[in-house]
């Protein structure tokens, strides 16, 4: 059995709309129900559930988070099992799905549900003294690329959001890997992945997600792109606590 360590930085958030809940595999509001090895169960590996209760993780990670929307395979699972496969210092990892699909930046602002909700099973998540937050996982942003409005406001929103969150959570400086966009609605994409690759925000890594396949609907993500994408948040986050603790 693995024992807790109260002060290991095990906890991981994540946020975002549909291809953070993970769509891989879905097709036509149906999963194919394939769960590639990468994102295998394992008993290192526990979420917080609908209820609040750590339970082992399996596939589609977000199926009682995301209930409006049928879930497949996303990037928590191959990033917790990518971080098992390099380190042995984590012992467990453990992920609180927060996602939900078709939101905009604005309904991640401080004192929204989707805010509130992720701020209640973050806290949550540190009560029972089996960990620290380590990070939060982030992707998000297709929906603000439909109006040019909104892809404008997006940097400030966006950093507004993180401000926050760290800000209630008592963590000033969390890390927060987010992905840069690999698909949009319409013309205003890019807009959006430039604020992202360049967020102007402290301890913020960006992984690019543009060149991933898709599926034929062009904005979520294939599940082996969603296991390449685990792998690179897993990567980055590896890299950028190396280079922390080094400094």
């Amino acid at each position: 059995m693995i024992m807790a360590n109260s002060q290991v930085k095990n906890i991981f958030l994540l946020a975002g709309q549909s291809n953070m809940s993970g769509l891989g595999g879905v097709v036509k509001n149906v999963w194919d129900g394939i769960v590639p090895p990468e994102c295998s169960p394992n008993p290192a590996i526990l979420k917080l559930d609908a209820n609040l209760q750590w339970v082992e993780a399996t596939e589609p990670l977000h199926a009682d988070i995301d209930v409006n929307v049928t879930c497949g395979i996303g990037p928590g699972m191959p990033f917790a099992n990518s971080l098992l496969n390099k380190t042995s210092w984590l012992g467990i990892v453990r992920l609180v799905p927060c996602a939900m699909a078709g939101n905009k930046i604005s309904e991640w602002q401080k004192g929204t549900f989707l805010y509130n909700q992720l701020v209640k099973r973050a806290k949550a998540a540190t009560l029972q003294e089996c960990g620290v937050i380590s990070a939060m996982l982030w992707y998000q942003g297709e929906s603000d690329t439909v109006r040019l409005s909104d892809a404008n406001a997006y940097k400030g929103k966006m950093q507004q959001f993180f401000t926050d969150l760290r800000s209630d959570l008592g963590l000033p400086e969390l890390l927060i890997i987010q992905v840069a966009l690999a698909s949009g609605g319409k013309h205003y994409t890019e807009i959006v992945r430039e604020a992202q690759l360049n967020p102007e925000i402290a301890n913020v890594v960006t992984v690019d997600a543009k060149g991933l396949q898709l599926h034929k609907d062009n904005l979520h993500l294939t599940a082996s792109s969603q296991v390449f994408l685990g792998h690179m948040m897993a990567d980055a986050f590896l890299k950028t606590i190396s280079t922390t603790s080094s400094s």
